[in-house]
């Protein structure tokens, strides 16, 4: 990339995520063409340096890497169904597709191999970091793909993230984000039961958690998510309980299609589905972690089911 021809990256997708990434890549020198539903978000992007693309056919025509930030697997395929011909229609080149959406294994691997066949490369590359790591460029990525297209795609990937792990093949990047998910959202509950029990045993939760995270029962849930957005009742890190609940129910469907037996899964995917009455899908996933009121707290209120 140089500054007189710099590379064209299409963003696809500017919520909470896509818009920190593409003012991130247009703040490191690609020439950024960003394309959402929403009016308001473009303009938000165009703020930042990204183009406003006129339609999504052009972005796709022009871009040398697209780069998308979707909410489903439905969504990404739908994207690259409707508009398949018109993908590096005006480049003429290879088009590495770069998609950090939280997809299925199964349909990462589909997209990978008609791409592929119409000569263009798709990169399954999940993300972890929040607005904060895409607004930074300091996201960790894990990623599945063939490595030829990997290594084309590797300036694109280095200008939004800081951890960049290729797993493995096409789809492996999707487990690996399902394995991690699934994790933290197990982890949230485990957290907040935990520091639960502390207050109901008439010890501080605050003191409690400090000894968590000084000792062999800290996670990043219990070092960044409680002090941060928990502990403060801010419940704002800019990441759905809705989209936390979809995750769940994608590992719970990976087990099923790997037939492998995991109990905590199930129960953490009931507790999770239980708790819509508490926290609904448009509320900040971490508000699954409150506990002061074990009334109103999700594990305890699942736990009351069993």
């Amino acid at each position: 990339m140089s500054e007189a021809n710099p590379t064209t990256v299409a963003v696809v997708g500017l919520g909470a995520m896509g818009v920190g990434m593409a003012k991130t890549l247009a703040s490191k020198g690609f020439r950024t063409l960003g394309f959402d539903l929403s009016q308001a978000r473009l303009d938000e992007a165009a703020a930042g340096g990204v183009e406003p693309a006129a339609a999504l056919g052009d972005a796709l025509a022009r871009a040398e890497f697209v780069v998308f930030s979707l909410p489903t697997a439905k969504d990404v395929a739908g994207v690259v169904d409707e508009h398949f011909a018109r993908i590096g229609s005006a480049t003429g080149g290879r088009v590495v597709i770069v998609d950090t959406s939280t997809s299925e294994p199964e349909v990462s691997r589909d997209l990978a191999r008609r791409l592929g066949q119409a000569g263009h490369g798709f990169l399954d590359a999940p993300v972890s970091g929040g607005p904060a790591g895409a607004a930074s460029g300091s996201l960790a990525m894990m990623i599945g793909g063939e490595e030829a297209d990997f290594a084309l795609a590797r300036p694109v990937i280095e200008a939004m993230a800081t951890k960049i792990l290729h797993v493995g093949p096409s789809g492996a990047g999707n487990v690996a984000k399902l394995v991690n998910n699934l994790l933290v959202a197990a982890h949230m509950i485990t957290t907040a039961e935990g520091l639960k029990l502390a207050a109901a045993a008439g010890v501080s939760p605050d003191a409690v958690l400090r000894v968590l995270n000084a000792a062999s029962g800290k996670s990043f849930l219990s070092d960044v998510h409680f002090p941060t957005w928990i502990m403060s009742e801010r419940f704002d890190s800019g990441f759905t309980a809705g989209l936390m609940r979809k995750d769940v129910r994608l590992a719970q469907a990976l087990a099923a299609e790997s037939g492998v037996s995991l109990p905590l899964t199930t129960e953490a995917a009931r507790l999770w589905a239980e708790s819509g009455d508490t926290v609904s899908d448009r509320d900040d996933f971490t508000r699954m972690g409150a506990f002061k009121d074990p009334n109103e707290t999700p594990a305890a209120k699942g736990a009351s089911h069993g």
